[in-house]
């Protein structure tokens, strides 16, 4: 009767979404026939990258998962949509691969509840965005929706809003208290404002991955950027490509030095013995406990810091095109 009983709970799991300790998602986009996304975690739920194969617009794509993660979905134009993922759940994405805005993600409340705010945002002008956003983080406090909310669109954007974010913070720490992102985004954003617009670079002492002493007197070009990256995000690679074109293109007018953000150095030097990568690059190995992040206020990958040939930060978090425009200009 035990073994009856154990295959009838097991049924009823599969049949609610999928096997525990697994995450599914599925879906089908218009106007995509055949292709290939990419996937990563910023919060360290999967990996590295992984692909996800797109046959007559439908795919699929499952992984172990015995907890809850945001996966981030990385689309073949580069936009990125988040989907929340926890363990035993199956999610499903339906849209067309032309209006990537109105994409709908089903299966649990938190994707249900992104969804519905980000059809509210299309109908917003950018000036009200960050007050809806705000709403939304208020309404939602025990919701990992609201901890990526609070790191898309008052961190990681070329005009933070660090009090903000500090209030926020603050709010949601209340609710979650031991909640490990929150706790570590808090002592980030004590340095962020070292680190702000207009404000002098920190003084720096750092060892790249070649054994080479790197300082803020490194930051000696015309422009200079710092910027962060991993090999599980692709976008944050590809941010490393477009640098290394402008280096080649610029020489030593253009500083560099990135911070890696993998687990473990030796993936990181192969990463750049194979890519070619010629400035300094600092991975530790402690994640987001290095020290040289928190000297610049970085709370993400990518991120990025641009600054002056006399040590002036000029912008925070550009996009890797805006990152490129910029220098370019700056170079002129």
């Amino acid at each position: 009767m035990k073994h009856i009983a154990y295959i009838l709970l097991a049924l009823m799991m599969v049949a609610c979404g999928t096997e525990s300790g697994k995450f599914r998602l599925e879906g089908r986009l218009r106007n995509i026939n055949q292709g290939e996304f990419w996937v990563y975690s910023p919060d360290g739920g999967l990996v590295g990258i992984d692909t996800i194969q797109v046959r007559n617009g439908r795919f699929s794509y499952e992984t172990d998962l015995y907890d809850q993660a945001t996966l981030m979905i990385v689309f073949p134009n580069y936009s990125e949509q988040p989907v929340f993922a926890k363990s035993g759940a199956k999610v499903t994405i339906k849209g067309d691969a032309t209006h990537m805005k109105e994409m709908i993600i089903e299966g649990t409340s938190e994707n249900e509840d992104m969804t519905m705010l980000r059809m509210e945002l299309n109908d917003l002008t950018p000036p009200d965005i960050p007050d809806a956003v705000s709403k939304f983080i208020k309404d939602n406090r025990d919701s990992p929706v609201s901890i990526y909310l609070l790191q898309r669109y008052f961190i990681q954007t070329a005009d933070p809003d660090y009090r903000q974010a500090r209030v926020l913070t603050e709010m949601l720490l209340q609710e979650n208290p031991d909640n490990g992102q929150l706790l570590t985004l808090k002592r980030q954003l004590k340095n962020l404002e070292n680190c702000a617009v207009n404000s002098m670079i920190p003084k720096f002492t750092a060892t790249d991955i070649h054994g080479k002493k790197v300082t803020e007197k490194t930051l000696n070009g015309k422009v200079n950027v710092v910027t962060t990256w991993a090999t599980w995000s692709y976008t944050s690679t590809n941010v490393q490509q477009r640098l290394k074109q402008l280096k080649n293109q610029y020489g030593d007018q253009l500083g560099v030095i990135s911070i890696c953000l993998d687990g473990q150095a030796d993936i990181c030097r192969r990463y750049i013995a194979r890519d070619s990568l010629k400035w300094s690059t600092v991975c530790d190995g402690r994640m987001w406990e290095t020290p040289l992040l928190q000297k610049f206020g970085l709370a993400d990958v990518p991120g990025n810091v641009l600054i002056d040939g006399k040590g002036r930060v000029l912008s925070r978090n550009l996009s890797a095109q805006h990152l490129e425009e910029r220098i370019n200009k700056l170079m002129k």
